[in-house]
């Protein structure tokens, strides 16, 4: 989440009042953040804020809200919008390539060396969230004393276009700004595949911006008072507006004075920024029952205030505005969690009941739990494998009968085609990546396969030596019956799957529960194991259940 960075006494001289900073650090949080590393006594402050609220990534946008939520100004702030006499165009190439964009003007901004530290953080941190590393938007600023009206906003030749970069002394073309610029290789990426790039000129072509990449060293904003020119660019119209107006307003809470220019796309002529707030209408009966509080039409319209909006109640509807930066309200339940901020998440809840109550493990759990300590006091080391496998291991390499699996759409690779029907190829898995480890390995597993749309939970246990004979596999498959207690009779089992004569299946109640057995020698060389494998798996299930319902 985005953390932001702020002195204490910045954020009072801009709340209007000495507010103590132990009152800050407990309510902060509680319109949606987490206090950072902030001490007692210390004028620096830490906030990290949720990433729905995009319009507090500064510390202007921190007063604005906290202003309305300590109800020392309760409500919608709004920022009158002058016109200029500015005119941009944007011109047609662009469309391909980077469509959208729009810009404002903030004159008689007092530039402090506060104000550019939040500028620049405000700027990298919407450029990180809303605009998903400046892939769907990117924000410039610039001394608009510095460039001449009117400006252009079209694509270039690479080659055709010099200027000196932001923070740098040597003229660059846009393609080598590519290559050698700090900016321009972590961001290239953004233009790969491009014959011609977005950039911002004024009527004299010089370069305000190379967006998405940098700026002009020409517009650098510096200490002092200035009129300031934003623009944002991007390939997301809601984000490029969102991201101008919580900028332009943020820049207002320092006393600057927003002025909308004219804007020139195609035949369309239009001004920007609009600050025109959006009105909502919800039923303050729907929203009492969503959060389960009884707070009424007036009292939802006191909440809100305290978010910073205006309302106004007739009846049971409630009718909101919402202010331009708030780009998380999108629903009524957006609101909803606004009233329920306003109203205080300190005062949901009730009075607690403490009763006891004994706890105990499902039954299959406990079995589960039992059947680990006898495999581990037979010897066997646990491991856990990917449920995720693919017909050929499962079924056409061991020779196992098929059975109705889960095949995964679209899979990424082919081992990974289908959920697993059985245990066994997990673990043959598991010793072909570990052959080149000393011998004998011995290994099991008590997990979950989906077959014929139902998941069974099952036992394999695998070893690997020089030499694993039938007699070996026999002992431990029916010492693991007899300590889990189960009745069983062995028949022989003729799968491929084992050596002729040395594999049996387990029966208990009448139906086949399980198998084990030294696996044959092609069927060994198939999973690319190169010495002898023995192994046994049980269907579980039945067994808890004392019967078995399914066939192995």
């Amino acid at each position: 989440m985005p953390v932001i960075n702020f002195r204490y006494s910045d954020l009072c001289s801009m709340l209007g009042e000495e507010v103590p900073e132990q009152t800050l650090v407990d309510r902060i949080p509680m319109i949606g953040a987490d206090m950072g590393d902030t001490e007692g006594g210390s004028d620096e402050m830490s906030v990290e804020f949720f990433p729905d609220r995009p319009d507090m990534y500064s510390v202007e946008g921190v007063a604005r809200a906290m202003r309305a939520f300590l109800d020392i100004e309760p409500g919608m702030k709004t920022y009158p919008v002058g016109e200029s006499d500015i005119e941009v165009t944007i011109d047609r190439s662009v469309k391909e390539v980077r469509p959208y964009f729009l810009c404002g003007i903030v004159r008689g901004v007092d530039v402090t060396d506060e104000l550019l530290k939040s500028m620049m953080e405000t700027q990298e941190k919407l450029h990180i969230t809303i605009g998903r590393k400046r892939s769907k938007l990117a924000i410039g600023i610039h001394d608009l004393s510095k460039v001449k009206p009117p400006f252009i906003y079209r694509l270039a030749e690479p080659h055709s276009i010099r200027f000196v970069p932001l923070a740098m002394d040597e003229e660059m073309d846009m393609a080598e700004i590519l290559e050698r610029n700090e900016k321009g290789r972590e961001y290239n990426k953004l233009l790969e595949g491009m014959s011609e790039y977005p950039v911002i000129l004024d009527s004299e072509g010089q370069v305000l911006s190379f967006p998405p990449i940098i700026n002009g060293r020409l517009t650098t904003v510096t200490v002092g008072r200035h009129d300031l020119f934003i623009d944002v660019t991007g390939n997301d119209a809601k984000a490029v507006k969102g991201a101008l107006d919580i900028v332009a307003c943020a820049l207002a809470e320092r006393g600057g004075k927003i002025e909308s220019v004219i804007m020139h796309e195609g035949d369309a002529t239009f001004r920007s920024p609009d600050l025109t707030p959006t009105v909502r209408r919800i039923s303050a009966s729907a929203c009492d029952r969503f959060l389960g509080k009884d707070i009424g039409p007036e009292g939802t319209v006191e909440c809100l205030r305290r978010m910073g909006m205006d309302a106004v109640a007739e009846g049971d509807e409630v009718t909101v505005t919402i202010p331009p930066v708030r780009l998380d309200i999108m629903h009524d339940v957006d609101i909803y969690e606004d009233v329920a901020t306003g109203y205080g998440f300190e005062r949901f809840g009730g009075s607690y009941t403490v009763t006891q109550t004994p706890g105990a493990l499902l039954p299959e759990t406990a079995f589960s739990e039992s059947l680990r300590d006898i495999l581990v006091g037979l010897g066997f080391t646990e491991v856990n494998t990917l449920t995720l496998s693919n017909q050929r291991e499962e079924f056409e390499i061991p020779g196992f009968p098929e059975v109705d699996v889960v095949r995964v759409l679209n899979p990424i690779t082919e081992d990974h085609t289908c959920l697993r029907a059985y245990l066994a190829p997990s673990l043959v898995r598991i010793l072909r990546h570990n052959k080149h480890r000393d011998l004998p390995q011995r290994i099991f597993e008590v997990g979950y396969v989906v077959r014929d749309q139902l998941t069974q939970l099952r036992l394999c246990a695998m070893a690997t030596a020089s030499k694993v004979p039938f007699t070996e596999v026999k002992s431990w498959t029916e010492s693991i019956l007899r300590e889990a207690g189960v009745e069983y009779t062995l028949e022989p089992c003729e799968y491929p799957t084992f050596v002729r004569g040395r594999g049996a299946q387990v029966i208990s109640g009448g139906k086949v529960i399980g198998m084990f057995g030294e696996m044959s020698p092609k069927v060994v060389v198939d999973y690319g194991i190169t010495h002898p494998i023995g192994f046994c798996e049980l269907d579980l299930e039945p067994i808890i259940a004392g019967k078995s319902d399914t066939l192995f």
